[in-house]
């Protein structure tokens, strides 16, 4: 039966006002966010996102199996299949891998390079190393988890689920268990779910981030499945007799008075092994992607998205949202229609009126055109997108990749992104650098290609897979300077504050390097090539970097709810500065992009003294200035005293 819209939390709004009425008194006043708004929290957190299969292998008990994995890319899985050790030289090839060799992946085609291969992987990574690793996440300042998906699913990355309403069975204690109790449900029917290890373990992780005032959002596709789905299943048993028949864009079904299969489907960007979820619209994103007016066509398919969402946002069902997580990222949200988004805006915000959604809103056209995330932001839909335009065009400026722009140029892009949004929306943005779906942040600075175009050895047998150079970390001081003084909230790829390096997906997905395992040295290149020699060790300088900047940040809110005022844009000696206020308070973020030392004088709104926080630079200060001398290529942040 379909859940009405009218859930027991609103009835009871309704009757607590009715007896306000009655009795003349008014209820003591909550703040409540606005169901237009972002959630206030978003515009002041420090978001990390963790990708549990590479974050750390805090059981080993759990390691996935064979079996387990059976359903994933590429489709074959050689009988010597083995979890990669932990400290291994990312390059150097698997043990197992002689046994992919002239066998083809789901879509005919021979694996012949590390890309295909390397999706095989495992590691291990599960939530006991998460709950290990609270306390490092604690110091190092942030408030906010993004996890990557966490279904039950047998791919590394989680995005092809078996199960939506369950946490991966190897991501917990008992992995066995959980299969057993999952196979023992009826998946329709939410009355018959359990509750298995992992996700017992998983609330466990909600609980323990919720304590230390940090919010937990979690990662789903709405979009598609995977072919181990409980659903898809079915079809395939049962074709068109299925019950779930109309869940998917199935083009035919098998004739069975045929010999031939006639089955064909229609799979995510062609992908088959992600049969995508039926919509009232067929979008055609072949060439190039956008926003569609459409609603998921099964009602029974959109109620089960429904279940799975109170099922995380509200463990226990008992109207209190604390248990659970503070809000979704949604994958390939551009191509989910519009008409269910703002179903499923209602749906959550009925359930907890201070969710954060966070839409990935990515490519119009790959590679060189973004969307403009306009039309998912005007109150409805989502709340803010994954900002891959901001870091865009600041990779742009400060790294001239792919080619050297002024300083004008760039405030021009900034504020054309910002200009046609709410207010609101610009300061709920995620601000982000790396992502599981892009090279890492030091190995995009140190390629000066166009971001994530031929950006691994499979595509560029020219693209720099080694360690970044001291200059490379020198850019990218003045990108985070930006990250953290900007509009927005600023992300951090996990495993970026401790200084890795990767290309491209899959080597953005390295396994993080704790202090405490010794690493491999990287020597190997995939392609044969020469490389230089690597040591692979975590970098407490770099570490102790990004927490200073967190601790800036969390020390002066106006960095997260200040206005924004350019003071400096000088094209010809490739210097910039801006103010973040309001009426008390102002911190100044002066950049020198050029490559010699300038001396930079610069308006203030107070007349007291500022102080240069991040590197100690000396400042001089008047009534109505202040004066700083800023080496080449380095930012300064000034905070007035």
């Amino acid at each position: 039966m379909k859940t009405s819209l009218f859930t027991p939390f609103s009835l009871f709004v309704v009757i607590a006002l009715l007896i306000t009425g009655l009795s003349g008194c008014a209820p003591e006043e909550t703040a409540t966010t606005a169901f237009e708004d972002p959630p206030e929290w978003s515009k002041e957190v420090i978001w990390y996102q963790i990708f549990v299969e590479r974050f750390r292998n805090g059981d080993p008990s759990n390691d996935p199996t064979l079996e387990d994995i059976r359903g994933s890319y590429p489709g074959t899985y050689p009988e010597n299949w083995a979890v990669t050790p932990w400290t291994h030289d990312w390059y150097e090839p698997d043990t197992y891998w002689d046994e992919m060799d002239n066998v083809t992946d789901f879509f005919g085609n021979e694996l012949t390079y590390f890309g295909q291969k390397a999706q095989l992987r495992r590691y291990g990574g599960d939530l006991q190393g998460v709950l290990d690793k609270m306390d490092y996440l604690d110091s190092l300042g942030v408030t906010a988890i993004y996890f990557n998906p966490l279904n039950d699913a047998p791919s590394l990355h989680k995005y092809d689920p078996r199960n939506w309403h369950h946490i991966d069975r190897n991501f917990g204690p008992t992995p066995q268990e959980d299969a057993e109790m999952i196979a023992a449900e009826n998946p329709v029917d939410p009355a018959t779910w359990v509750w298995t290890g992992a996700d017992k373990m998983f609330l466990q992780v909600i609980e323990e981030f919720h304590k230390r005032d940090i919010k937990v959002i979690l990662d789903f596709s709405w979009n598609h499945t995977g072919i181990e789905f409980w659903a898809w299943k079915d079809i395939l048993e049962n074709q068109e007799e299925s019950d779930f028949a109309d869940w998917y864009f199935v083009d035919e079904f098998d004739d069975p008075s045929t010999p031939e299969d006639e089955f064909s489907y229609r799979g995510w960007v062609g992908v088959y092994s992600l049969p995508e979820i039926r919509e009232t619209y067929r979008a055609d994103h072949s060439e190039g992607v956008y926003v569609f007016e459409a609603n998921i066509a099964s009602e029974a398919a959109k109620q089960h998205i429904f279940d799975v969402t109170r099922r995380w946002m509200d463990p226990n069902g008992d109207g209190d949202p604390s248990d659970g997580v503070d809000g979704l990222r949604l994958d390939v949200a551009a191509e989910v229609g519009l008409g269910f988004w703002r179903e499923f805006r209602v749906f959550v915000r009925d359930i907890n009126p201070d969710a954060y959604l966070l839409g990935e809103i990515w490519w119009e056209m790959f590679p060189n055109h973004l969307l403009d995330p306009e039309p998912v932001l005007r109150g409805d839909v989502f709340d803010a997108p994954m900002n891959y335009r901001w870091y865009r065009a600041t990779r742009h400026f400060f790294n001239e990749a792919p080619d050297k722009i002024p300083a004008s140029e760039y405030v021009d892009s900034l504020n054309s992104f910002m200009s046609n949004l709410r207010p609101q929306s610009n300061y709920a943005m995620m601000n982000l650098t790396a992502s599981h779906d892009v090279p890492r942040f030091g190995t995009s600075i140190y390629n000066k290609n166009l971001n994530k175009y031929r950006a691994k050895p499979d595509d560029d047998p020219n693209y720099k897979i080694d360690k970044p150079d001291a200059e490379t970390y020198q850019t990218m001081e003045l990108i985070l300077a930006q990250q953290f003084t900007y509009v927005g909230a600023p992300q951090i790829w996990n495993g970026d504050e401790m200084g890795m390096w990767g290309a491209d997906d899959p080597s953005t997905r390295k396994p993080l390097i704790w202090p405490d395992y010794d690493f491999e040295p990287e020597t190997t290149h995939p392609n044969g090539l020469p490389r230089p020699a690597n040591e692979v060790s975590f970098n407490h300088e770099w570490f102790d970097h990004y927490r200073k900047l967190i601790q800036i940040r969390k020390s002066n809110p106006v960095l997260s709810f200040g206005e924004l005022e350019y003071l400096v844009i000088d094209d010809q000696n490739e210097l910039l500065a801006y103010s973040r206020f309001d009426e008390e308070h102002e911190v100044i973020a002066v950049f020198n992009a050029s490559d010699r030392s300038q001396s930079i004088t610069l308006p203030t709104k107070f007349g007291t003294t500022y102080t240069e926080v991040l590197k100690n630079f000396d400042v001089r200060s008047t009534e109505s200035e202040v004066i700083i001398e800023l080496p080449g290529r380095t930012a300064g942040i000034l905070v007035q005293q």
